[in-house]
């Protein structure tokens, strides 16, 4: 692979700022944030004065600890518009989830947010050894989803050129990466997949296609897919971490120097790792639930906002913010079964370990007399497919999924294609639970 690293020049001042002077403009932002929502936010002020808290009250980055947190329920419960801190007629975008759970969460961005954003992601795309003139195929799906809008922006503002493909067409994504000859790709890592398998039914070797870097996020992935990817394209897979909530995709970045972690970008959020369960704040390396706080949000606002994702909070590397550890799991993905806490990165992790399967997986969780049970459908890879080789590598992922997780699960193993694919995010787990 091609060393990408920075040259001088290359990073924005803020990103190699010493940590005093990027704790001193933290603590600046956030006082004017925690106002900004008190000020036009009714929630935010029943909810502070509730909790006998007010935005004078901040006098170091530690009394954040003291204000109410904000949940994804909030969202919904204030639809469409009721978080909104400026007048609707500043809001130039409008985003919101599928609402596949009930009604959508909305988000609304003022000019500056936009701006702002597209600063952000042609940072997050400079970190991840994209430059000015690159080729960058988009395949994030566009629409009320923040992920294609919010990389396209950052790929504009970067100077580079944007094939936004959006996802889908899967063999025509093969067929514009080989045409365009992109440098770069943006995609969820279980999408890419099916790229990668495309490539091969075309009778194409991914190495030799133009990609020298891929951004993946929106879902978790694991180290073992990382290194499936590299060595299948020879290029570098970096992560990119964000949510629509705080803003959308580049609230943090892998630098392609290190990829030792999504370094946060500490001058526009401020983040803190709590206990999931008591909501205290526990200290840098300890893991826990990660809570970001907008420190120049106009439009959204968000003051302690529960991410629900698991990592924990590491010293910067490549720039002197810190970095999360890479996200492996939410707490709302977590599945317990038997007194185990299971997570499909954990699964996935084990199945990129087997040999002979494919990196394409389903979990399906079920009801078996009084106890949830848990089976894993996965398929073999092309050139192993018969009976002999089905039962091995079934034994083979059962017994790793018991040594290192600590479940027994059923494995099924399909031929190749068997497990459905995604278009975008992957759909890792069907729970069919009192339903058998």
């Amino acid at each position: 692979m091609k060393d990408l690293s920075p040259k001088k020049g290359d990073l924005d001042p803020i990103e190699i700022a010493s940590i005093d002077a990027i704790r001193n403009l933290q603590l600046e932002r956030l006082k004017w944030s925690l106002r900004h929502a008190y000020d036009n936010v009714p929630m935010y002020k029943t909810r502070f004065d509730e909790a006998g808290v007010h935005p004078d009250d901040l006098q170091s980055l530690s009394d954040l600890s003291k204000f109410p947190f904000t949940y994804k329920n909030d969202l919904r419960d204030n639809y469409p518009f009721g978080l909104l801190a400026v007048p609707r007629e500043q809001i130039i975008r409008i985003h919101a989830s599928s609402g596949t759970t009930g009604k959508p969460t909305v988000v609304g961005y003022t000019k500056q947010d936009i701006d702002n954003w597209a600063d952000l992601m042609a940072r997050s795309l400079r970190a991840s050894g994209l430059r000015k003139g690159d080729i960058i195929h988009n395949a994030y799906g566009y629409g009320l989803f923040t992920g294609g809008l919010g990389a396209h922006y950052g790929i504009e503002r970067l100077g580079a050129t944007v094939i936004p493909m959006s996802g889908g067409q899967t063999e025509k994504q093969v067929t514009l990466i080989n045409d365009f000859q992109p440098d770069g790709i943006m995609v969820t890592p279980s999408y890419m997949l099916n790229i990668l398998e495309q490539f091969h039914k075309s009778g194409l070797d991914p190495r030799e296609c133009s990609l020298k870097v891929g951004v993946f996020g929106a879902e978790p992935w694991t180290d073992a897919m990382r290194k499936e990817v590299e060595e299948a394209f020879d290029m570098h897979a970096v992560d990119i971490y964000g949510l629509s909530e705080i803003m959308g995709p580049g609230v943090a970045n892998e630098c392609v120097e290190t990829k030792d972690g999504p370094v946060i970008w500490e001058d526009h959020f401020y983040p803190e790792i709590i206990d999931p369960k008591t909501g205290d704040v526990v200290p840098d390396g300890e893991m826990g639930e990660l809570v970001f706080t907008t420190l120049t949000k106009e439009g959204l606002p968000m003051i302690r906002y529960r991410t629900r994702d698991l990592t924990r909070l590491l010293p910067g590397t490549a720039r002197s913010m810190r970095r999360m550890e890479k996200i492996t799991g939410r707490s709302d993905d977590m599945m317990i079964l038997r007194g185990v806490n299971v997570f499909p990165t954990q699964i996935e992790e084990q199945l990129m370990s087997t040999g002979g399967l494919a990196p394409h997986f389903q979990i399906e969780l079920y009801t078996s007399g009084r106890m949830d049970a848990m089976r894993v459908f996965v398929e073999i890879n092309p050139d192993a497919n018969d009976e002999l080789s089905k039962t091995a590598a079934a034994r083979m992922l059962t017994k790793r999924i018991k040594d290192n997780v600590g479940v027994s699960t059923e494995i099924v193993v399909g031929d190749p294609g068997a497990v459905a694919r995604s278009q975008g995010k992957a759909v890792r787990v069907v729970d069919n639970r009192n339903k058998e």
